[in-house]
């Protein structure tokens, strides 16, 4: 059996992934801080007849999250799906004129660091595997930076240069790697970003295997 690696898994969108994936039958890790909200998840998930765990880790703590998708592909299979989702922190969204050297290194650890040990970690097995998917999933400052928001839009903007570079190196192995943008909040009703719906675009990116970079709503919502 094979898993999905749902990293910065939560009650909304990662929950619906889960979910999603699940009813496919991969078996689902569930990786985050905070161990009871993992358990929770996991126990809403198993009720609903899906194979699932948690495995606490800080995504700034690269060592750390690396052995918690370690401990997970020893516990649910070979991670085949990746899907990198953390929400970042509101004190890493400064305005670009008040934002110093000292203010980025969060965001960088969150969105450059994390996502670097995550596929480092899940990348060997793919290969053995011989397929996997990478998903990216980013707000709208990836794709247009926000002068308030200078902490993630530059970490961001980090995070899908290495993602395409994923892309078109990893290709030609059978691992496909893409980034879903969502502008704006994730929204239960709404007909583009409500979390189930999120989830079902991710599993067309990962079923159709096209193209890098993918958005969830318009960029101007």
């Amino acid at each position: 059996m094979s898993s999905v690696a749902i990293v910065g898994a939560g009650p909304g969108l990662g929950a619906a992934v889960a979910r999603r994936f699940g009813r496919e039958g991969f078996a689902v890790g569930l990786v985050a801080r905070d161990r009871g909200r993992l358990d929770l998840i996991a126990e809403e998930l198993a009720a609903e007849g899906i194979t699932a765990r948690g495995f606490p880790a800080d995504v700034r703590r690269p060592e750390e999250l690396a052995a918690a998708l370690d401990r997970l592909a020893d516990a649910l299979g070979t991670v085949e799906v990746l899907q990198y989702s953390p929400v970042p922190h509101r004190d890493f969204m400064r305005p670009v004129l008040a934002t110093g050297p000292r203010d980025l290194v969060g965001p960088i650890e969150f969105s450059v660091y994390g996502p670097v040990a995550a596929v480092q970690q899940v990348l060997p097995g793919m290969r053995r595997l011989g397929r996997g998917t990478i998903l990216f999933v980013n707000g709208g400052s990836a794709a247009v930076p926000h002068p308030e928001r200078a902490g993630t839009s530059i970490a961001f903007a980090a995070e899908s240069a290495y993602g395409r570079l994923l892309h078109d190196r990893l290709a030609g192995e059978g691992i496909h790697v893409a980034q879903l943008v969502i502008p704006g909040a994730i929204t239960v009703g709404h007909a583009r970003k409500d979390p189930d719906v999120l989830a079902q675009t991710l599993w067309t990116v990962h079923r159709e295997r096209h193209g890098f970079r993918h958005y969830a709503d318009d960029l101007d919502s």
